[in-house]
């Protein structure tokens, strides 16, 4: 049998990446081997990778040297960014940077780049229809890997660039589940209107980068959409209380109002949901369910990942 192409995934303890190496162990026949890049190679995580036979490698983003080692005799890399460990899209712009040129040092064949779309676009930083944050932002967490897209392209590196979604993750980890009112009735709460919210498993991410690294070269040079399901806001609420049990509301407010909740990052937060309201069309439109099928067969729906998650959801 022909010698697996190695694939250095970054973040691979992460939800991605994570993602990634467990479909590329899932398929022994399928011609790839994963490299598990962490900062942690004696994480409980990263020996989980291991025991599913990943090879387990030190390196870390803010390390460009350990990056260019990592990335030694490897076909391609998937390659992610960890904003919210520190909040700067200058740091993250920097990671990115330091990714292609241990891309392009290796002669990689293929890298997959998990980015989100630059905002700026669409909402110059003179439009006052959502506030600029940091004198150069509308949605930091977007516009920062939005403008690193060409740092892969000016390197010369084979790179498909892929439009991620928000993850249903989220509802267990990051503080968006159902929460209680004053009446103790549950809600969600997002200032998306009526717009639809592209969602899908984080998990499921790493599992359509496999798809496009099985595609060959297919996708080089392009920018993909991924999204497990299109749902507005009451559809999610519908859902959450089929599988929850008990009703869940959705609460639409305000972005403004968004804005205000005072947590790490709220003002980014709340300007992207209104981003993804106001651009709903071209949004949604750059996301296809049904190309997300195609590189994943497995692709969750948010009623399917529910039944698997839906009780690590936390009810406050």
């Amino acid at each position: 049998m022909a010698e697996k192409k190695i694939i250095a995934v970054i973040g691979a303890t992460g939800a991605q990446g994570g993602g990634l190496v467990r479909a590329i162990a899932k398929d022994p026949s399928g011609g790839f081997a994963a490299r598990a890049l962490t900062r942690d190679v004696n994480s409980p995580k990263a020996k989980e990778l291991a025991k599913l036979g990943a090879e387990v490698v030190k390196a870390d983003v803010d390390d460009p040297a350990s990056l260019k080692k990592a990335f030694g005799e490897a076909y391609g890399a998937f390659c992610v960014t960890f904003f919210w460990d520190h909040l700067s899209p200058e740091k993250e712009i920097d990671e990115v940077r330091s990714m292609a040129d241990a891309a392009r040092a290796n002669g990689l064949k293929h890298v997959i780049w998990s980015t989100l779309e630059d905002t700026r676009k669409l909402v110059p930083l003179t439009d006052n229809r959502m506030p600029t944050i940091h004198g150069k932002y509308k949605v930091p967490h977007f516009d920062g890997k939005g403008e690193a897209d060409k740092l892969f392209a000016q390197a010369g590196v084979p790179t498909t660039y892929l439009l991620t979604s928000f993850y249903w993750d989220n509802f267990i980890y990051f503080g968006m589940g159902p929460k209680r009112d004053q009446s103790g009735k549950l809600a969600i709460t997002m200032p998306m209107g009526s717009s639809r919210l592209p969602g899908m498993a984080a998990e499921d991410i790493g599992r359509c980068a496999y798809g496009i690294f099985k595609s060959g070269q297919q996708y080089v040079g392009k920018t993909v959409g991924i999204a497990g399901e299109l749902l507005t806001g009451e559809q999610m609420a519908a859902t959450l209380t089929r599988s929850l049990g008990q009703e869940v509301r959705y609460n639409d407010v305000d972005p403004n109002v968004y804005r205000s909740f005072g947590f790490p990052g709220a003002d980014d937060i709340g300007n992207m949901f209104q981003f993804k309201r106001d651009f709903e069309k071209e949004f949604c439109g750059a996301r296809s369910v049904d190309f997300s099928r195609k590189l994943n067969p497995e692709l969750q729906s948010f009623d399917a990942w529910l039944a698997k998650n839906g009780s690590r959801i936390p009810l406050e």
